[in-house]
């Protein structure tokens, strides 16, 4: 399938600003837990608006749906295989001018979960998300993920306390059993940390009755997006994003991220409007796809091998399987224990509130 190869404008210090069109696959808000989900990707472009109309017009001749809008899920069926690993390949339209952040959304409660009550996330949340999942056992292990879930949640049903109630209730009974004495049980020893910071949780759950929240910790699109400007912005260069219209994204949180990751602007349009965005919401879609089977254990070899180069190495990812071969080829040695996986832009300090005030 011959194509002409992209040679998209570089932008120089202090001239035009790179214009990155973005869309994002997976969401279901703040709740990453019990979703339609397991994956949130956001993926972004950098083409010439001609030469992404002309990418857009080839997969439709090759695919010939009579649909209106085409989706990743055209893309994804069996039938259209050779136009999936085109697009993804050395010879299309999208090597070395794509990126996909990704998210696995059960390690990203638990890591904000960590951050808000030991101030800290990293190490001790990998730990708790891999040795956890192993020692709890499915049931109990599904209750910490939902329960952590409504302890961060802005919007929560029933009692205010209630989620507070319940997520150290679950705790104390999981850090009774498993106890730590600072001899080398780190997961006890985390356990018995979390219990010990109630009053976060408490001051937490009152910041957000007292305040209507703008940036609710648990929705992981301002953060990817933030990670995506970095990704884009190499010194000197401005950059500028074109994205999906989105309902996260109101008028406050973009001057929220215009000013977090130094945007030269943020304009929402509508992907069909769009054809650079119309590829950044195929690769998300994709990588999302991909993504989650990999994590499902019945990943496909050869997509994952195509979607490595476009994985951004500070995804944030705690299973270390599906790590492994996942990262980009640069990060393939390195686990997500050793990889930053803190949150670009996210106020962490427990007196700092983790949202927008109105």
């Amino acid at each position: 399938m011959a194509h002409v190869r992209a040679d998209p404008v570089r932008a120089v210090p202090g001239g035009r600003p790179l214009e990155i069109a973005c869309d994002e696959s997976g969401s279901d808000g703040e709740n990453l837990t019990s979703g339609n989900t397991d994956v949130f990707a956001h993926a972004s472009v950098h083409l010439p608006v001609e030469f992404a109309a002309h990418s857009v017009q080839v997969i439709r001749d090759r695919i010939r749906s009579p649909a209106e809008e085409y989706k990743a899920n055209h893309l994804l069926r069996e039938k259209h295989r050779a136009v999936l690993e085109w697009l993804l390949d050395t010879g299309g339209p999208l090597c070395g001018h794509a990126h996909v952040h990704l998210t696995e959304k059960p390690f990203f409660v638990v890591d904000r979960m960590v951050d808000l009550l030991l101030g800290e996330a990293g190490t001790a949340a990998v730990t708790l998300y891999r040795e956890g999942r192993n020692a709890f056992g499915d049931e109990r292990w599904r209750g910490f993920l939902e329960s952590s879930n409504s302890l961060l949640r802005v919007r929560n049903n029933g009692e205010a306390g209630a989620p507070v109630d319940a997520f150290f209730h679950l705790v104390g009974a999981l850090s009774w059993t498993y106890s730590g004495d600072g001899s080398g049980n780190e997961l006890g020893d985390i356990l018995a940390a979390l219990l010990a910071a109630r009053s976060r949780a408490d001051a937490y759950r009152a910041r957000i009755a007292e305040t209507p929240a703008v940036f609710p910790v648990l929705n992981p699109l301002l953060p990817a997006i933030v990670r995506t400007a970095a990704h884009w912005s190499g010194e000197g260069r401005p950059v500028s994003l074109v994205h999906d219209r989105q309902n996260m994204l109101t008028e406050e949180r973009i001057a929220w991220l215009k000013k977090t990751a130094d945007l030269a602007g943020l304009r929402l349009v509508a992907a069909r409007s769009d054809p650079r965005v119309q590829l950044a919401d195929f690769l998300a879609g994709i990588a999302r796809k991909i993504a989650s089977d990999e994590r499902g254990g019945h990943g496909d070899a050869r997509l994952t091998t195509l979607l490595r180069p476009y994985v951004d190495p500070y995804s944030v990812w705690g299973d270390d399987r599906s790590w492994a071969v996942l990262a980009p080829a640069a990060d393939g040695d390195r686990t997500p224990a050793q990889a930053p996986v803190k949150i670009p832009g996210v106020p962490t300090d427990p007196n700092v509130p983790l949202y927008i005030a109105r």
